[in-house]
């Protein structure tokens, strides 16, 4: 349905991440992946949303002098906010257990910002949705690391994955906002754009 309103757009999803691809082939899009290093670098003066919207619109740059006229670049971040600071991926077992362990019995926000680049406009969207764990002993902890090694994940954890199955008691917004993509938010908006270019 969406796709055939975008039949005359080229969309580009510039993400490495398996789960996002999966996401645009689950909503039935044709696209292209196109990656460019980026350092993820941001100002310290920005919090929660700021900081991924900032991200998802740095991760468009190196793109922008090669857009085509019927190009619809889409590139994202997702964090973890929690006691007032962004959780990223973890550098190792270590400092995952003590990210995981941080979560444990209390909630997060999950705030994934999506940035949609044509050549006429730039439209940045996010989400934001609330997770809280069950009280998570160490031991079940450091089974998660060891079994499913989440070093890729922003607060070293995946929703989808074990720790979620038997951790997560109540979630307040959307889950695949927290797997890494508000599909909701992207398909309404890719609605818009594809009446608008």
């Amino acid at each position: 349905m969406l796709n055939e309103k975008l039949k005359h757009h080229n969309i580009i999803l510039a993400s490495a991440s398996p789960r996002r691809q999966q996401f645009f082939k689950d909503l039935g899009l044709e696209f292209e992946i196109r990656l460019k290093p980026v350092i993820e670098d941001y100002p310290q003066r920005l919090s929660h949303f700021e900081i991924s919207d900032y991200l998802a619109q740095l991760k468009a740059l190196p793109f922008k002098k090669e857009l085509q006229p019927n190009d619809i670049l889409i590139t994202s971040d997702t964090i973890v906010w929690h006691n007032k600071r962004a959780l990223g991926k973890p550098k190792d077992a270590t400092e995952a257990l003590e990210i995981i362990k941080s979560l444990s019995n209390v909630t997060h926000e999950v705030i994934t910002s999506v940035c949609f680049t044509s050549l006429y406009s730039e439209k940045t969207i996010n989400a934001v949705t609330k997770v809280t764990f069950k009280n998570l002993t160490d031991e079940e902890i450091n089974h998660y690391i060891a079994t499913c090694k989440p070093f890729d994940k922003a607060g070293a954890y995946g929703i989808q994955e074990w720790i979620g199955q038997i951790g997560v008691t109540k979630i307040e917004g959307s889950y695949f906002n927290v797997m890494g993509l508000p599909t909701h938010l992207v398909y309404e908006t890719l609605n818009e754009m594809a009446s608008m270019i």
